[in-house]
């Protein structure tokens, strides 16, 4: 780590005590690598949120292009599913 910059946070007395506790039990070194880590799980979901809205609005893209939306019995689709899955009954639960 090149490049340091320490910084105050303000958390609550819970969240402190959480964080002696997992250095004190040996899974993490200090205090600050516990927060280095919770900002790495913060940065992989953001990157995991920011590609499934890519994935969506290319979906809804696709939606778009595909025209427009056609009225279609339920017993009309299913038969298309049946057709398309080789299944000739689809079973429904009771």
């Amino acid at each position: 780590m090149s490049n340091i910059d320490k910084i105050s946070i303000a958390i609550t007395r819970e969240q402190h005590e959480k964080i002696k506790a997992a250095v004190e039990a040996g899974a993490y070194a200090t205090t600050s690598e516990v927060i280095r880590d919770a900002l790495r799980d913060w940065e992989f979901r953001e990157e995991l949120r920011r590609l499934e809205r890519e994935r969506i609005g290319r979906l809804w893209d696709e939606g778009i292009a595909s025209g427009p939306a056609r009225h279609r019995s339920i017993e009309d689709i299913i038969s298309e599913a049946q057709s398309r899955s080789g299944t000739h009954e689809l079973e429904r639960a009771s």
